[in-house]
């Protein structure tokens, strides 16, 4: 792991610990979070961001409980860093002000794979039931 990548996850976990026991706080967070991602340009990372999404929206309804503390963690930090204006590079500057956000989602993406995967096979159960 990346010097840089470690300090993402020293600084934005505390960060996230703060929206595990408030689901509003963390409802708001991911509406900032889609209300910025529709205003970027943000490449392959998109659809990676949209999964990071889904799982947060299911678990603060409450809908998906089954993802360890650690990943919806590292999920929710990841997600504070891409609504963050104040990172690396700023995201004041085009393009290359995007590229950490995009490198710090791939990292989280990676991290919490196998729980994503397990998250994909539960919405699709889902959406069959309906």
């Amino acid at each position: 792991m990346a010097k840089h990548e470690k300090r993402f996850l020293k600084n934005y976990e505390s960060k996230a610990s703060e929206y595990l026991n408030d689901k509003e706080k963390a409802s708001h967070l991911l509406k900032k979070a889609m209300k910025k991602a529709d205003k970027k340009a943000i490449g392959d990372v998109w659809g990676n961001l949209q999964l990071l999404f889904s799982i947060l929206g299911d678990w603060t309804s409450g809908k998906y409980r089954t993802i360890p503390v650690k990943s919806i963690l590292m999920i929710i930090g990841g997600i504070l860093y891409f609504v963050s204006p104040v990172d690396a590079i700023t995201d004041f500057i085009p393009v290359v002000g995007l590229l950490d956000d995009a490198t710090i989602i791939g990292l989280v993406f990676r991290q919490v794979s196998s729980d994503l995967t397990l998250y994909k096979e539960w919405k699709q159960k889902e959406f069959l039931q309906e």
